[in-house]
């Protein structure tokens, strides 16, 4: 419903064994994602996480139009080194130019800091809850093992397909509203 309305769904998750399947479901379903490092203030300072973006793809301009090779040896070197820890903590929320419609989060415990945001801005949470976890903190729980590679997997395959669901409804009201218009 969310995705319907035309707003993202965010997916986090940072333990070493979720990364890799959340960056692969968001991507399929066409979500931004945090896969690294919860960066502090990502949703809550969101003006100056795009301004990292920003440095981002200049930085990434440089390479492509070979004006890094102008500058010292050092000073590529540095800007190597900002690109790519730049890269690491924001690639995945670089197509994310406003708050997103919910957060679908691996961890409620070791991802609190997303959560909390979430909640300071009113953002409902999905969120996968084992048993050491409060669920309290999620505004829609999922039981299940978030240590997992396999649980994990099956439970963001559907909540990936339920996004792009949400985005085919979203383009069958667009078409329905330009019949209507036409």
């Amino acid at each position: 419903k969310i995705v319907g309305e035309g707003k993202q769904v965010l997916f986090v998750g940072t333990k070493r064994q979720a990364r890799e399947v959340i960056v692969m479901h968001a991507q399929r379903a066409g979500m931004p994602y945090v896969a690294e490092r919860w960066l502090g203030g990502s949703m809550t300072n969101l003006k100056t996480i795009r301004l990292r973006v920003r440095r981002l793809i200049e930085l990434e301009g440089f390479d492509a139009t070979g004006e890094i090779n102008t500058f010292s040896k050092k000073m590529q070197s540095s800007l190597n080194r900002e690109k790519r820890k730049i890269k690491r903590n924001l690639d995945g929320i670089r197509t994310m130019t406003r708050l997103p419609g919910a957060l679908v989060v691996n961890d409620v415990h070791r991802e609190h800091n997303a959560v909390k945001e979430a909640r300071k801005l009113r953002i409902p949470t999905v969120c996968l809850v084992v048993t050491d976890s409060d669920p309290d903190f999620a505004d829609i729980p999922i039981p299940g093992n978030d240590d997992a590679i396999r649980a994990i997997d099956t439970i963001l395959v559907h909540l990936a397909d339920a996004v792009e669901e949400g985005k085919k409804g979203r383009v069958a009201a667009a078409a329905e509203k330009d019949g209507e218009d036409g």
